[in-house]
């Protein structure tokens, strides 16, 4: 396959890639090849600008010779070329010759008819040989013509005399033929030593590779960059963060079902305990004890699950890559506000929701951000007492801030930073949890590019849970389209 179809084919197929010792083989030849042509161009013409020096040397030595047989005689031009002069002009080896002397009006004295008259320059070298191409009979010549000025007072006297030019030709074919057929060697030459030299070139990368495939699939550890060409080793420091991240999200897996199965061993163990008691136990009122503290154990493993399942996704690397949406944190935490109105409601807790009225809009995934308000609200609803008061709180500044307060008994300062890790309870807390809701608000923040942090109430009591997300724009046309009631005019 020729190379410009090679290159015609990469260009139009996008999906189809080259390898860089093609791509770099193509990129070297395609220039050569290129070049070679118009180096041929240019030789064509040097050459005819050598063969025609010597050639144009001897016809305007010609043009001279004729010059000086050139006399006026009673006021007319008259040319004397002797016979043997005559026949020498007429026709040498390979090429015809002719001459022509124009005289004062421009009236032929002697020579041939066909060859032009030309207009004379603005100032005349009198004596001087001038050049040009022509035709004779459809045939290329070459002319030398001067002009003469016998008498001072009259027209100057033009004299041509013009040559065919095959012997110019033969001896531009020769100088042609000496530079280009050399050429025809060099050429392949030169691509046989830039084959070797890119085989030299990319011997360390496939060494690379090499040692790339003879890796275990467990070995994540970073491949080092000695011995590597400079141009490589981006790739290579690329290529090993990304072996690092997926070594972090291994052990992210390995330590979700490590947490996974401890956790779940503890409710399934208290669940098979209460059953076989329940089946050993035949008073009604006592059975119906032990259901009951089964369906809660059933209830908190299920919680559980649904956690760990959170913290799971929140940490996957395919929710990392998935594409985002827009979406209102305002509106979504005053839906999760109502939804746990009935939770709050039985511990007389006052569960209020204070916003701006506006859109608060992020870019985010509203599954997960979600579940980052209900872990919030939930936290602050179960740890506040009986008779206390939690408020949601929707702010826009430069960001959009999330805040979750409550008058409970708060978090010390020691343990602020701790309360984020997986399983931490704050010691002394007697409330039902597993301690993966902070971790799981935690994990959604960094997602989002947000950040989370615990800090005292207003009053210095209780707790005041912010989370802070980069805020999206929207226009005042976008606001109408979404919201057309805010905008009606009132009667």
């Amino acid at each position: 396959m020729a190379l410009s179809d090679r290159l015609f084919r990469r260009w139009q197929q996008d999906g189809e890639r080259q390898s860089v010792f093609g791509e770099i083989l193509d990129w070297m030849l395609m220039p050569l090849l290129l070049i070679w042509p118009l180096s041929v161009i240019l030789i064509q013409g040097v050459a005819n600008s050598i063969a025609d020096d010597p050639y144009d040397k001897a016809l305007a030595e010609s043009a001279q010779a004729i010059a000086g047989l050139v006399h006026v005689r009673d006021g007319r031009v008259k040319v004397d070329i002797p016979p043997q002069a005559r026949s020498v002009l007429q026709r040498d080896e390979l090429d015809a010759v002719y001459f022509q002397v124009l005289g004062f009006r421009n009236e032929l004295v002697a020579g041939e008819v066909a060859i032009r008259w030309v207009e004379p320059p603005l100032r005349i070298d009198f004596g001087k040989a001038y050049f040009r191409d022509d035709e004779i009979h459809s045939e290329p010549v070459r002319v030398a013509y001067l002009y003469l000025q016998p008498l001072p007072d009259r027209e100057p006297i033009l004299l041509q005399v013009a040559e065919t030019r095959n012997k110019r030709n033969a001896l531009s074919s020769r100088i042609i033929s000496g530079v280009t057929l050399p050429q025809f060697a060099v050429i392949p030459l030169a691509v046989l030593l830039v084959w070797f030299g890119l085989s030299r070139g990319i011997a360390p990368l496939n060494r690379l590779s090499g040692a790339i495939r003879r890796r275990l699939p467990t070995d994540l550890s970073p491949i080092p960059t000695a011995g590597v060409p400079e141009e490589v080793k981006p790739v290579i420091r690329a290529f090993n963060d990304m072996m690092a991240r997926l070594e972090q999200n291994l052990q992210a897996q390995q330590r979700f079902i490590g947490d996974a199965a401890h956790q779940m061993r503890t409710p399934l163990t208290g669940l098979k305990m209460q059953t076989e008691l329940a089946l050993t136990e035949t008073d009604p009122e006592n059975m119906r004890i032990l259901l009951r503290q089964i369906l809660e154990s059933t209830d908190r493993a299920a919680r559980l699950i649904n956690q760990l399942l959170a913290l799971a996704r929140a940490e996957a690397s395919h929710e990392k890559t998935h594409a985002t949406e827009k979406v209102d944190i305002e509106a979504l935490a005053r839906e999760a506000t109502l939804e746990w109105l009935p939770a709050a409601m039985a511990k007389r807790i006052d569960l209020g929701f204070e916003g701006t009225g506006w859109p608060l809009q992020v870019s985010g995934n509203p599954l997960l951000l979600r579940e980052l308000v209900v872990n919030l609200i939930d936290n602050a609803v179960k740890y506040t007492q009986d008779g206390g008061r939690v408020t949601v709180r929707a702010r826009a500044t430069e960001f959009a801030v999330l805040e979750v307060e409550d008058n409970g008994p708060g978090i010390p300062d020691n343990e602020r930073d701790l309360i984020f890790e997986r399983f931490y309870r704050v010691l002394g807390n007697e409330a039902p949890g597993s301690g993966l809701g902070l971790a799981i608000v935690r994990e959604i923040a960094e997602l989002h590019r947000g950040s989370v942090q615990l800090k005292p109430g207003p009053d210095g009591r209780g707790t005041l849970a912010q989370a802070v997300f980069p805020r999206r724009r929207f226009t005042v046309a976008t606001l109408l389209a979404q919201q057309p009631e805010k905008f009606q005019p009132t009667l």
